[in-house]
């Protein structure tokens, strides 16, 4: 850790949402940092505690120290990310990144290393006079389109820039389908340093936007007619440093390991909805014809199912799954995948046969849809015991009620497509 020219850190965690939180201190207060001495209010943090038991504390992970590049190079300022503790020195229940070590060592003990590579989208608009975001998109380009049509490109190139300074490993990035939409894509890392650069990723996204003049969202699905932002996560199982998901002598290269894991996704898949599409928005994307993910099947080939498997095979060969988009907390996501993979391999849950043809042309009933809305997502996630013994008991009850609270003030608020459709026929 080279902490030269470094005075402050900011000690950044998430809550149960996904939002990132923080608070700054001096370099030489790292050490009462450290030593579990920096205490917070919980209760003043969503879903975390009560009143009565709201002292809480945070302690740093020393291995994701990084400097801010864009920070002064005198008196820089560098980040690093922490863990959440009760007063005791005990890990507290309600932090997602705890509940994302937890499912990583049961990995572990399997003999797994778990590990992801979230694909990033998000949505350019164009700032006013004072800086405020406007629902004005900044360009009208297209998928792949060249960079004379492609205003967004001089911010990705800033934004790449940045993310390699911070230690990211960036494999491509592009303008995407829908006008104003772009996306980045950072190479995968093992579970838990990938939720972290998520969150980093996004924060970074932010912020050298907003000094581009535009403001960045990660909103699912901003436009009706247009394709959404999604976060795609691409996973595999490495075992004695091989793919597990890899055998050259089964049909599509596909090990029964792989099978199994995808059986573990797919059997779960209605339950976790809630975590990996957490908000209204998240299902107004997951529509047919927009390659987002409706009902619960798999394929080798195409991009209409939930599951796909890209083609590279070898140490590459992964399980990309399409259903999460990025206003999802990474940490959640990728314990529930891990888990309902892993429970997957251990009670041999067989998938059904694969859908290689585009599964939105097909009316096969036997084909079990998505959840279409939050509330039956929420009702879903109250069904399966994996998803509770995931979370634990406070994440669980929190996070429902959360969100049970989210869909009953949608409901109960006019929305403009109700006056349009109703005040001048009625």
């Amino acid at each position: 850790m080279d902490a030269s020219g470094i005075e402050f850190i900011r000690l950044e965690f998430t809550d149960i949402f996904g939002v990132m939180k923080s608070t700054t201190i001096m370099t030489d207060e790292l050490d009462k940092a450290f030593s579990g001495k920096l205490m917070f209010d919980g209760s003043s943090i969503d879903g975390f505690a009560s009143i009565d038991e709201s002292d809480q504390c945070i302690i740093p992970d020393p291995t994701t120290f990084a400097p801010m590049p864009w920070s002064p190079r005198e008196a820089g300022v560098a980040r690093m990310i922490c863990d959440v503790y009760t007063p005791d020195g005990v890990p507290f229940e309600g932090c997602p990144r705890y509940i994302l070590k937890k499912a990583l060592n049961e990995a572990k003990a399997m003999g797994y290393t778990f590990n992801v590579g979230p694909e990033g989208e998000f949505f350019l608009f164009k700032t006013d006079e004072k800086g405020q975001a406007t629902f004005d998109i900044h360009d009208t380009a297209g998928y792949f389109d060249l960079t004379t049509v492609d205003r967004g490109e001089l911010v990705r190139r800033n934004i790449i820039l940045t993310l390699k300074q911070m230690g990211f490993k960036i494999e491509a990035s592009h303008h995407e389908v829908a006008p104003g939409q772009h996306e980045i894509d950072f190479k995968y890392d093992k579970g838990l340093a990938s939720a972290d650069k998520w969150m980093t990723f996004r924060d970074v996204v932010k912020y050298i936007s907003k000094e581009h003049g535009l403001y960045a969202t990660f909103m699912p699905k901003p436009f009706c007619g247009q394709n959404g932002n999604a976060m795609h996560c691409n996973q595999s199982l490495f075992k004695d440093n091989k793919n597990a998901f890899y055998d050259p002598d089964q049909p599509n290269g596909l090990s029964n390991i792989a099978l199994n894991y995808i059986g573990g996704l797919l059997e779960h898949s209605r339950g976790m909805v809630a975590i990996t599409n957490p908000i209204v928005n998240s299902y107004k994307r997951l529509k047919p014809g927009y390659e987002a993910p409706v009902n619960i099947a798999w394929s080798t080939s195409n991009r209409s199912t939930l599951i796909r498997i890209p083609v590279a095979r070898g140490e590459s060969t992964r399980i990309e799954l399409r259903n999460p988009d990025p206003t999802s907390n990474p940490y959640l996501v990728f314990a529930l995948m891990l888990r309902a993979g892993l429970d997957g391999i251990k009670n041999q849950i067989e998938p059904p046969e694969a859908i290689n043809e585009n599964i939105y042309d097909l009316n096969d009933k036997k084909i079990e849809p998505l959840p279409r809305d939050l509330k039956e997502a929420i009702e879903e996630m109250k069904k399966d015991p994996l998803i509770r013994e995931t979370l634990g008991g406070h994440i669980f009850r929190s996070y429902i009620a959360a969100k049970e609270q989210e869909w009953d003030d949608y409901a109960e608020h006019v929305h403009q497509w109700e006056i349009d459709q109703y005040f001048k026929k009625f």
